[in-house]
């Protein structure tokens, strides 16, 4: 599936390997880049479903935003617009890494 990172600050962090505004732990830079490759080798959302770790869900609230979970506290939020009528392929937009409570 295709990725499309739509912030600013993200897109360094993607290019360079860091970010001077993003203030986030190693661990999580090493699962956005992990969770990216995931992402970009997928041929389906049938795939994220598999790997139970991921924590792959819609978010309620918006009528297209979904997350993967990078680690116990931090989510990457994505959008994604979608290929096919059945809602299995599509290209994610990747809005932001979130701090995420009560996992």
């Amino acid at each position: 599936m295709n990725v499309q990172i739509n912030d600013k600050e993200l897109i360094k962090l993607y290019e360079t390997g860091g970010s001077k505004k993003l203030r986030l732990p190693e661990t999580v830079i090493e699962k956005f880049f992990s969770t990216i490759q995931k992402i970009e080798s997928a041929t389906s959302i049938h795939d994220f479903w598999k790997e139970s770790g991921l924590k792959f869900e819609k978010l309620r609230g918006f009528t297209n935003r979904y997350s993967m979970r990078l680690t116990g506290k931090y989510r990457l939020e994505m959008e994604i617009e979608w290929k096919n009528n059945d809602n299995t392929v599509g290209e994610f937009i990747i809005v932001v890494i979130s701090s995420h409570y009560g996992d």
